[in-house]
């Protein structure tokens, strides 16, 4: 009834794969949750980084959250209560949108799409946030070179032009951060160094490292994680009705 607060849901796959459905086939508690307390959910896709070089799939993202806020009416949303969630490369795209937007980065949007919007939260799976530091960076086949059309050791200009902590003020939307004890795909330093930086220019921000987790999975669906996410979700998405 009336106007609900919306989450954007941005799925992971190192840039180059899966699709809209792939994370959330292991968060349905989470979803569930979402929708009982009165958000609406919207799930993304994007080009991927072998079809078209960064920053096509950020210019994507930014498109898809334009086309919700443009149709807000249509499908019953606030646009005013926007909120991103993301997982691995989804993460990391949630993150660069939520910490890039009051930058307004021209290249990061299609002509004419740029919105004054203001993301009221940002929930990051296992995002990383510094390209240069992943371990593919000398590799010109790993995902992250893929990305941005270079090994990023080579090009740390467009490493650093890719990576959410470059865009970090005090005036970013608070930070939800979980990373898994055991992730061997992308190190959980990386969700500590954005913690450190989200802290550092006064971002309300909390970072937890999940024992034991892998780098997604079930272990992301549980309760005690369900119900911070949707504390911290319902804080800062204030319904606003008609």
């Amino acid at each position: 009834k009336g106007k609900v607060p919306f989450v954007v849901f941005i799925h992971g796959g190192g840039w180059i794969g899966n699709d809209k459905y792939a994370d959330m086939g292991y968060m349905p508690n989470t979803i569930t949750a979402m929708l009982n307390n009165g958000m609406a959910v919207a799930s993304i896709d994007y080009r991927f980084a072998t079809q078209a070089v960064f920053p096509a799939i950020l210019q994507d993202c930014n498109k898809a959250v334009s086309f919700l806020y443009d149709n807000a009416g249509k499908y019953s949303l606030d646009k005013n209560n926007i909120a991103l969630m993301g997982f691995s490369a989804g993460g990391h795209l949630a993150s660069l949108m939520g910490t890039s937007q009051n930058n307004k980065v021209s290249n990061f949007y299609f002509p004419g799409t740029y919105q004054p919007l203001q993301y009221k939260a940002v929930v990051d799976f296992y995002g990383p946030v510094d390209l240069v530091l992943l371990p593919g960076n000398e590799d010109e086949k790993s995902p992250e070179a893929i990305l941005i059309g270079a090994a990023p050791l080579l090009r740390p200009d467009l490493a650093k032009a890719a990576s959410p902590i470059t865009y970090i003020d005090k005036n970013d939307p608070p930070f939800l951060i979980y990373h898994g004890e055991k992730d061997n795909t992308v190190s959980n330093k990386q969700s500590k160094l954005f913690s450190a930086w989200l802290t550092y220019y006064g971002v309300e921000n909390e970072l937890t490292i999940v024992k034991d987790a892998p780098h997604f999975g079930t272990m992301y669906d549980v309760e005690e994680i369900r119900n911070k996410v949707i504390i911290f979700l319902t804080q800062h998405l204030k319904e606003k009705g008609n």
